[in-house]
């Protein structure tokens, strides 16, 4: 059996921007960049490491902390598993206390090299916005959504779903070339929903839970996402390798009356230690962002209250 060493990793936040830190001589991997950490001990709580090695590290004390995405990988050296938190409130300015260098880094375009491998599908999945914005254009009018939409990607970057249950493939991809329109010029990525079948001109595929379980193997080369409900869907998720999932509903939705909500708690337990982020989903609005990372969220998905 291989032996896993485990770690707590810390995205340290601040608008815009994260931290990493380069290993230095004496180390596996010299010169290459990671996100702080180190290893948790026996018996050790991993949020209590993360502010441990933060300390000893960088000299902040962690005043806010939140668990986000496990990834486990295989080094020649060790097989590690990666805890990662979001870290964004400390005491303290981060500077160096161990021989290693520091940089801040633009979300979406960290420019330092060499990059520990495992980094790679982290910092995809840190790129990824708090909100997702699911369209309901059937039920608001395609004119007022587009509308919308386009104020919003002017000033925010968001990831948006086209679910038009009620559209043909022709009324999609009428909505889809005007949502894309306005998104690209600004960054803001758009993904299909399954059910309504694919179009190589978006940015990926939102499987719904039924296609997500069908599934013998990721779509290739798009982003991809899924609609999970439990346990078992979200393993399938993480077994696909898709890149980010969601969860719900959290709370009671007029768009799913007969689902019962998870709640926050069972959100917490269905969502920690996953490969992937996960964005909340089910009665929530922008609101809800900060309890929804507390709870191990990536941000969340809004219908109703995506433009409130």
């Amino acid at each position: 059996m291989t032996r896993i060493t485990e770690v707590a990793a810390a995205v340290i936040e601040r608008p815009g921007e994260f931290l990493l830190a380069q290993r230095p001589e004496g180390k596996p991997y010299p010169g290459y960049w990671e996100f702080p950490g180190g290893k948790v001990e026996a018996g050790e709580d991993a949020r209590a490491a993360l502010a441990r090695e933060l300390k000893e590290e960088l000299d902040i004390d962690v005043r806010e902390s939140s668990p986000w995405i496990t990834r486990v990988y295989a080094y020649t050296h060790a097989t590690v598993r990666l805890h990662f938190f979001r870290v964004t409130k400390w005491d303290g300015e981060p500077k160096p206390l161990e021989d290693q260098a520091i940089r801040w880094q633009r979300i979406g375009a960290a420019d330092v090299s060499p990059m520990l491998p495992a980094n790679a599908p982290v910092l995809a999945a840190l790129a990824l916005p708090a909100v997702m914005i699911v369209s309901n254009a059937h039920d608001m009018g395609v004119e007022k959504w587009i509308a919308k939409l386009a104020d919003l990607v002017v000033d925010e970057k968001v990831l948006v779903q086209i679910r038009e249950k009620e559209a043909n493939a022709q009324q999609v991809q009428h909505i889809l070339s005007r949502a894309l329109a306005h998104t690209a010029p600004f960054g803001s990525r758009v993904v299909v929903n399954s059910d309504s079948g694919r179009f190589p001109q978006c940015d990926g595929i939102h499987l719904t839970s039924r296609t997500l379980m069908e599934s013998a193997a990721r779509p290739a080369g798009m982003l991809v996402g899924a609609s999970c409900h439990d346990e078992r869907e979200l393993a399938k998720a993480e077994e696909l390798g898709v890149d980010y999932a969601v969860l719900g509903p959290v709370k009671a939705t007029a768009s799913h009356p007969g689902a019962t909500p998870l709640g926050w708690d069972r959100f917490a337990a269905l969502a920690r230690d996953r490969a992937m982020p996960v964005y909340a989903i089910g009665g929530l609005a922008r609101l809800d962002i900060a309890e929804a990372r507390r709870n191990g969220a990536h941000g969340v998905a809004l219908l109703r209250a995506a433009f409130g």
